[in-house]
């Protein structure tokens, strides 16, 4: 929609890589009406006027992406319409900022703002957040009216001000005669919130979906509540925010409180249990009253799982603050626009009465990011990062399985301090520097767990051509053929069973499967399973189930299962408890195809019948020991990149390998390459052996006593 004075658009967030910058990213259609091109200059037209540089977008029509400063300049929030016209801008030959927190002793900050401002349009009373300063509001422009910094432009950095958020307006005292008359207009988005929260949507990756619902249920009672009014209900009280540690949960919640212009207040669980009886619930009440003296406000509770947990007669203190945290829910409908927000890594544990409707309205779940999600997270990270031409975000997100953001953090901050070790002098962050970071920190997510992205795919394994092939289809064909399965209404079979004997690859078969499907790998050996407490076992399985469900896709690989699935009556009472979680979570399966279940045995006819029933592991495949054929293989897979001699023939190795089994094969090359360097060592001494090492080669004596050797141990 267009008129004389420009186009209307929504708001929309803006990319990650584009926040601090000052950018409008508009749609083609929008750019023609406008008749701007790429890096000119417009005017946003919310509850205020500021200006942005132009950028293209893909989006549709009607939507405007704007970053977090824009959006608080213009006075606007996402989901907001705006105006956005033409304008022009001078050449600043002056430009002055103050900023909303002090700054450190050292370092020239006019040199970093300067930066930080170049090419970027910009107007007196703005707000703008720069890297390693923080929000700095815009107090003095020449020439008056917008501008635009350029490398001749005099940058000053003036004393800070306090900004004062209760009536929209700088502290009067603070701000000396030369700054532009800060009337709430131009500093309302600068004020406590950024100073204190400093957490925007743009700070926020792989969380779109759970940000939307978190928004929906928070700004709108926030900012209009007639709305509800209107329809005859009551807005929502409270949002709680679960999932493993590390995902956003208390990021997402500052950057709504941020973004949103709402007081927003915090209490950590824990902090509130006091040993003196009432003084809990006390604390309890006084955040509440504070809220709502400050309203609009978020009330945001972080570990409520410390003073929520379920009640029971032995719990005195816990019972009486979970009864006082319910009665000030329950009271929140006279307090004013007040939005509870709890989060929790043990959502379980929370009393039932705290979840139920007119208390905590909606549960979101902040799960551990997709591949996706990873690589939006790293773009933030890594906003503001030298990196080398050599590194790729893509092949990052990749490598990164399991990693929460909170992991995704550190893994760039370990990288960067690499590549700090390496020089000192203008460093840049190379490859080889995620590399290093990459082994040094592990997904939290699944730490419990064996939990990886293996390194080894179906040409690693030689042979069982119709294992990979059934395979294939039991786990690959669901994720990548979707649409098809839902136009068939066929339901992916939810467990595979693979069985055979010993060391015929059953174990390396599940590996390469989840490198092929490129999803995490959650390695359970049975036996770990099993506890001689009461209900351990079962809650082990269940913690395994639901750790997969959040590193979604996986493949929960039970290695051994007989050990933990015997037939119930013929085994211990733990087994039989374990088997029964077994059969509950596998019956779980159907509705998520991004969760199979593998397992591995060599006595399949010790294993409970009702596991191997349709629904359950219903796929069986049989992975025998090799044929000739298969020997071969399997002895190319394992003799690749060796120093093997032209006389070796692995097809007349393989004939004499008969009943082999692979890891037998395995044994047999490696027994052939440790003689083969024994021999090498002997004849030239360890000084001489090792300045030849590449002489090395592994011949068919080497083999032919290997086998000899095998043979004679049978």
């Amino acid at each position: 929609m267009s008129d004389e004075h420009g186009v209307e658009l929504t708001v929309a967030g803006a990319d990650k890589r584009d926040a601090g910058r000052g950018v409008a990213r508009l749609p083609e259609p929008a750019r023609q009406q406008l008749g701007v091109l790429s890096g000119d200059p417009v005017v946003v037209r919310g509850e205020r006027e500021t200006v942005a540089k132009v950028w293209p977008t893909d989006d549709g029509d009607d939507v405007v992406r704007i970053d977090a400063d824009t959006r608080a300049n213009a006075g606007v929030n996402v989901g907001d319409t705006v105006t956005v016209a033409t304008t022009s801008v001078a050449e600043a030959s002056i430009v002055s900022v103050r900023p909303t927190e002090s700054l450190p002793e050292d370092g020239d900050t006019d040199a970093l703002v300067a930066d930080a401002l170049l090419d970027r349009p910009i107007r007196e009373g703005e707000r703008v957040h720069v890297d390693g300063l923080g929000v700095v509001v815009v107090s003095l422009t020449d020439p008056d009216g917008p501008v635009r910094v350029v490398e001749d432009t005099e940058v000053t950095v003036l004393p800070g001000i306090d900004l004062d958020l209760s009536d929209g307006a700088t502290d009067g005292d603070a701000v000396p005669d030369d700054a532009p008359d800060p009337d709430a207009d131009a500093a309302a988005g600068a004020g406590e919130q950024a100073e204190d929260l400093g957490s925007t949507y743009e700070d926020i990756g792989g969380l779109d979906d759970e940000l939307d619902m978190v928004r929906e249920m928070i700004e709108l009672p926030l900012s209009e509540p007639d709305l509800f009014r209107r329809l005859g209900i009551d807005p929502p009280k409270g949002v709680l925010l679960y999932g493993p540690p590390g995902t956003g949960k208390t990021l997402i919640a500052r950057a709504v409180a941020n973004e949103v212009d709402a007081h927003f207040q915090t209490i950590s669980g824990p902090e509130v249990v006091s040993k003196y009886k009432g003084e809990s619930e006390e604390r309890l009440r006084e955040a509440f009253e504070e809220a709502e003296a400050n309203a609009p406000a978020i009330l945001f509770i972080d570990e409520i799982d410390s003073i929520a947990g379920q009640r029971d007669e032995d719990a005195d203190m816990e019972n009486r603050v979970v009864a006082q945290l319910l009665t000030l829910l329950d009271g929140l409908e006279d307090r004013g626009r007040v939005v509870v927000i709890g989060a929790t890594n043990r959502v379980d544990s929370i009393d039932p009465a705290l979840r139920r409707g007119g208390r905590f309205d909606r549960e979101i779940e902040i799960g551990v990011p997709d591949e996706t999600g990873r690589h939006e997270i790293l773009a933030v990270h890594t906003r503001g990062m030298p990196l080398d031409d050599d590194v790729d975000l893509d092949w990052l997100s990749a490598r990164t399985h399991g990693f929460v953001g909170a992991d995704l953090q550190s893994l760039v901050t370990e990288a960067a301090m690499s590549a700090l070790r390496r020089t000192r002098e203008e460093p840049v962050v190379a490859r080889e520097d995620f590399e290093a970071a990459l082994a040094a920190v592990d997904p939290s997510a699944m730490r419990e767990y064996v939990a990886e992205s293996p390194g080894v795919s179906f040409d690693d394994v030689g042979g069982l051509a119709e294992a990979k092939d059934r395979l294939t289809e039991a786990v690959e064909w669901p994720l990548s053929y979707t649409e098809l399965f839902e136009a068939t209404k066929t339901d992916p079979p939810s467990g595979v069973l693979l069985h055979g004997p010993p060391g015929t690859g059953k174990t390396l078969l599940a590996r390469a499967l989840a490198g092929e499907s490129d999803v995490n790998f959650i390695h359970v050996a049975g036996p770990e399973l099993l506890d001689k407490y009461v209900g351990e076992s079962e809650k082990a399985v269940r913690e395994v189930f639901e750790r997969a469900r959040q590193a979604a896709p996986s493949i929960v690989f039970f290695d051994e299962i007989d050990a933990i699935a015997g037939r119930r009556g013929e085994t211990g009472e733990a087994t039989e408890r374990v088997v029964s979680q077994l059969l509950t979570e596998l019956d779980g399966l159907a509705e998520n195809p991004n969760l199979v279940v593998l397992a591995a045995t060599n006595r399949r006819d010790a294993l409970d019948p009702a596991l191997l029933r349709p629904g359950r592991l219903e796929e069986h495949i049989e992975v025998p020991d090799p044929d000739a054929d298969a020997r071969r293989e399997i002895l190319a897979v394992h003799t690749r990149e060796k120093p093997i001699a032209g006389d070796v023939s692995l097809g007349d190795l393989a004939a004499e390998t008969e009943g082999l089994s692979g890891a037998e094969l395995d044994a047999l090359v490696r027994d052939a390459s440790m003689r083969a360097i024994r021999t090498f060592a002997r004849e030239h001494g360890p000084a001489e052996a090792t300045a030849r090492a590449d002489e090395v080669v592994i011949g068919t004596d080497h083999f032919e006593s290997a086998l000899a050797e095998l043979d004679r141990r049978d």
